[in-house]
Protein backbone atom coordinates (compact mmCIF):
# COMPACT_ATOMS: atom_id res chain seq x y z
CA UNK A 1 0.00 0.00 0.00
CA UNK A 2 1.27 3.40 -0.73
CA UNK A 3 0.68 6.40 1.39
CA UNK A 4 -2.55 8.65 1.36
CA UNK A 5 -3.86 8.73 -1.83
CA UNK A 6 -3.70 12.04 -4.20
CA UNK A 7 -6.42 13.91 -3.07
CA UNK A 8 -5.14 12.90 0.56
CA UNK A 9 -8.11 10.94 1.20
CA UNK A 10 -7.21 7.39 3.14
CA UNK A 11 -6.62 4.23 0.73
CA UNK A 12 -10.64 2.43 0.83
CA UNK A 13 -9.73 -1.11 1.65
CA UNK A 14 -13.06 -3.65 1.45
CA UNK A 15 -12.83 -6.68 3.04
CA UNK A 16 -14.97 -9.71 4.10
CA UNK A 17 -16.49 -11.34 6.94
CA UNK A 18 -16.72 -15.37 5.63
CA UNK A 19 -18.22 -17.46 7.94
CA UNK A 20 -18.72 -21.10 7.42
CA UNK A 21 -19.65 -24.05 10.10
CA UNK A 22 -18.84 -21.55 12.78
CA UNK A 23 -15.29 -21.06 11.76
CA UNK A 24 -14.33 -17.60 9.98
CA UNK A 25 -12.09 -17.57 7.10
CA UNK A 26 -8.72 -15.09 7.61
CA UNK A 27 -5.16 -14.78 5.33
CA UNK A 28 -1.81 -14.53 6.08
CA UNK A 29 -0.09 -11.76 4.86
CA UNK A 30 2.79 -12.33 2.74
CA UNK A 31 6.35 -11.63 4.64
CA UNK A 32 7.04 -8.80 1.52
CA UNK A 33 3.93 -6.96 1.76
CA UNK A 34 3.19 -3.89 4.26
CA UNK A 35 2.28 -5.45 7.89
CA UNK A 36 3.94 -8.84 6.34
CA UNK A 37 2.96 -11.67 8.53
CA UNK A 38 -0.04 -10.58 10.02
CA UNK A 39 -3.07 -11.98 9.66
CA UNK A 40 -6.45 -9.89 8.74
CA UNK A 41 -9.43 -10.60 6.93
CA UNK A 42 -9.38 -11.02 3.11
CA UNK A 43 -9.70 -8.00 0.54
CA UNK A 44 -8.33 -4.91 -0.97
CA UNK A 45 -7.89 -1.88 -2.48
CA UNK A 46 -11.07 -0.08 -4.16
CA UNK A 47 -10.52 0.84 -7.35
CA UNK A 48 -11.32 4.02 -9.40
CA UNK A 49 -15.64 4.24 -9.02
CA UNK A 50 -15.96 0.90 -8.24
CA UNK A 51 -18.14 0.40 -5.32
CA UNK A 52 -16.79 -1.63 -2.10
CA UNK A 53 -19.07 -4.73 -2.33
CA UNK A 54 -17.59 -4.50 -6.04
CA UNK A 55 -14.00 -4.42 -4.95
CA UNK A 56 -14.63 -7.16 -2.67
CA UNK A 57 -16.20 -9.74 -5.19
CA UNK A 58 -13.22 -9.14 -7.37
CA UNK A 59 -10.49 -9.09 -4.60
CA UNK A 60 -12.25 -12.70 -3.19
CA UNK A 61 -12.02 -14.09 -6.95
CA UNK A 62 -8.46 -12.62 -7.78
CA UNK A 63 -6.88 -13.87 -3.80
CA UNK A 64 -8.45 -16.74 -2.67
CA UNK A 65 -10.46 -17.96 -6.02
CA UNK A 66 -13.65 -17.80 -3.99
CA UNK A 67 -17.08 -15.96 -5.75
CA UNK A 68 -19.35 -14.13 -2.74
CA UNK A 69 -21.80 -12.72 -2.29
CA UNK A 70 -21.13 -9.28 -0.03
CA UNK A 71 -24.00 -8.80 2.25
CA UNK A 72 -24.58 -6.38 5.62
CA UNK A 73 -21.81 -3.97 6.54
CA UNK A 74 -20.40 -5.15 9.96
CA UNK A 75 -17.90 -2.60 10.80
CA UNK A 76 -16.16 0.97 8.89
CA UNK A 77 -12.85 1.83 10.35
CA UNK A 78 -10.81 4.73 9.77
CA UNK A 79 -7.17 3.95 10.87
CA UNK A 80 -3.85 5.94 10.71
CA UNK A 81 -0.74 4.66 10.32
CA UNK A 82 2.75 6.22 10.23
CA UNK A 83 2.77 7.53 6.63
CA UNK A 84 -0.54 6.12 5.22
CA UNK A 85 -4.25 6.19 6.65
CA UNK A 86 -7.05 3.35 5.28
CA UNK A 87 -10.64 3.36 5.66
CA UNK A 88 -11.67 -0.19 5.99
CA UNK A 89 -14.74 -1.38 5.01
CA UNK A 90 -15.88 -5.12 6.29
CA UNK A 91 -18.91 -7.26 5.00
CA UNK A 92 -20.23 -10.46 5.41
CA UNK A 93 -20.02 -12.69 2.84
CA UNK A 94 -21.47 -15.73 2.07
CA UNK A 95 -19.50 -18.03 -0.04
CA UNK A 96 -21.26 -19.15 -3.49
CA UNK A 97 -18.44 -21.05 -5.01
CA UNK A 98 -15.56 -22.39 -4.61
CA UNK A 99 -12.59 -23.05 -1.69
CA UNK A 100 -10.53 -20.48 -0.46
CA UNK A 101 -6.70 -20.90 -2.26
CA UNK A 102 -3.88 -18.78 -1.09
CA UNK A 103 -3.66 -17.68 -3.90
CA UNK A 104 -2.29 -13.93 -3.27
CA UNK A 105 -1.60 -14.36 0.55
CA UNK A 106 1.02 -16.58 2.70
CA UNK A 107 -1.51 -18.68 4.32
CA UNK A 108 -5.35 -18.95 5.46
CA UNK A 109 -7.54 -20.86 8.32
CA UNK A 110 -10.24 -20.93 9.67
CA UNK A 111 -10.79 -19.76 13.40
CA UNK A 112 -13.53 -19.76 16.01
CA UNK A 113 -14.09 -17.03 18.11
CA UNK A 114 -11.80 -18.83 21.14
CA UNK A 115 -9.05 -18.82 18.43
CA UNK A 116 -8.89 -14.67 17.59
CA UNK A 117 -6.10 -14.29 20.22
CA UNK A 118 -4.09 -16.58 19.01
CA UNK A 119 -3.39 -14.64 15.94
CA UNK A 120 -1.61 -11.42 15.35
CA UNK A 121 -3.50 -9.05 13.35
CA UNK A 122 -3.04 -5.17 11.99
CA UNK A 123 -3.94 -2.76 14.56
CA UNK A 124 -6.93 -1.36 12.48
CA UNK A 125 -8.71 -4.51 13.01
CA UNK A 126 -8.89 -4.16 17.20
CA UNK A 127 -12.08 -2.91 17.75
CA UNK A 128 -13.46 -5.41 14.75
CA UNK A 129 -11.64 -8.48 16.52
CA UNK A 130 -13.32 -6.90 20.09
CA UNK A 131 -17.12 -7.20 18.63
CA UNK A 132 -16.05 -10.71 16.67
CA UNK A 133 -15.35 -11.82 19.97
CA UNK A 134 -18.33 -11.17 21.48
CA UNK A 135 -21.25 -11.05 18.63
CA UNK A 136 -22.14 -14.65 18.68
CA UNK A 137 -25.20 -13.81 15.91
CA UNK A 138 -22.34 -13.42 13.72
CA UNK A 139 -21.10 -16.80 13.69
CA UNK A 140 -24.14 -18.39 12.65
Amino acid sequence: MGSLTPTGIPLEVAAGLIFRNGKLLITQRRNADHLGGLWEFPGGKREGNESFEACLVRELKEELGLDVQTGQLIETVIHHYPGKSVCLKFFKCSCEAGDPQPLACQAIAWIGPDEIDRYEFPAADARLLEKLKSAVDLWR
